[in-house]
C-alpha cells in the first residue's frame, strides 16, 4: 500500500535498537480512514480463503483484527497476555518473547474461541522476529484449525521473522515491508510488494 508507505516514511520515527514508532497512526493514536482502507486490502487478499475468525494477539493488533473482522463479517479472538479473572476453563497457551517490549509472555485463548472447523487468520501491526505470529500459529494449530495466514501491517524485512515463517509454508501479506531504516538521517526504504 503506497499511501501506507508515504505516512511512515514521512511520520514514522526510528528509534534505538531497530524499533520504528507509527503509534500517532497506527498503534496508539489511530487514523480510522486508513484502518479502514488496511482493513479493506486483507479482506481482498483473503476473501477466497475459507477464514472463519480472525485472531491477534493484545494489544496493538485488535484495531486492525477488529477492523477486518468487520469487513470481513467474522468473529475476532485476541490471546491475552496473562491470565485475568475473567479468563477461566481450559486454555491454549503459547510462549511468545516481544522483540519490542523485552518480554516473555504466556498468551492463552480460551479453548471455546477456536475449534477445529476454524481456518484463521492472523492478523498483527508488526513482523519483527515472527514471535508473536509463531505463538499464534501454535495455538491455532493445538485447536485442530487451520492457518489461512498472516496479514501484517508493517514487516521489517531486514530481520528475520516473515523469512522464518515463509520458510515454513506460512502465506504472510505485509501490506508495507520496510528493507531498510538509518536512525542518523531518518531514511526508511520499502521492498517492492508483489
Amino acid at each position: 500500500m503506497k499511501y501506507l508507505e508515504e505516512r511512515i516514511r514521512k511520520e514514522g520515527i526510528i528509534l534505538p535498537g531497530n524499533v520504528l514508532k507509527v503509534g500517532h497512526f497506527v498503534n496508539q493514536q489511530i487514523d480510522t480512514e486508513l484502518l479502514r482502507e488496511m482493513a479493506k486490502e486483507l479482506h481482498r487478499l483473503y476473501r477466497d480463503e475459507g477464514v472463519t475468525k480472525i485472531l491477534t494477539i493484545e494489544a496493538s493488533g485488535i484495531a486492525l483484527a477488529a477492523a477486518v473482522a468487520l469487513e470481513m463479517g467474522l468473529p475476532m479472538v485476541f490471546a491475552k497476555k496473562n491470565a485475568s479473572s475473567n479468563v477461566s476453563g481450559d486454555v491454549y497457551t503459547s510462549r511468545v518473547t516481544s522483540y519490542t517490549h523485552h518480554k516473555t509472555y504466556d498468551v492463552i485463548v480460551p479453548k471455546e474461541y477456536l475449534s477445529p472447523d476454524d481456518r484463521v487468520l492472523i492478523v498483527d501491526d508488526f513482523l519483527a522476529m515472527g514471535n508473536a505470529l509463531l505463538g499464534l500459529i501454535a495455538i491455532v494449530k493445538a485447536a485442530g484449525a487451520s492457518v489461512a495466514g498472516c496479514g501484517i501491517i508493517i514487516e521489517k524485512g531486514f530481520q528475520e521473522g516473515g523469512n522464518i515463517l515463509r520458510s515454513a509454508g506460512v502465506r504472510v501479506d505485509s501490506l508495507a515491508i520496510v528493507d531498510t531504516m538509518n536512525a542518523e538521517t531518518g531514511e526508511i526504504t520499502f521492498r517492492e510488494n508483489p
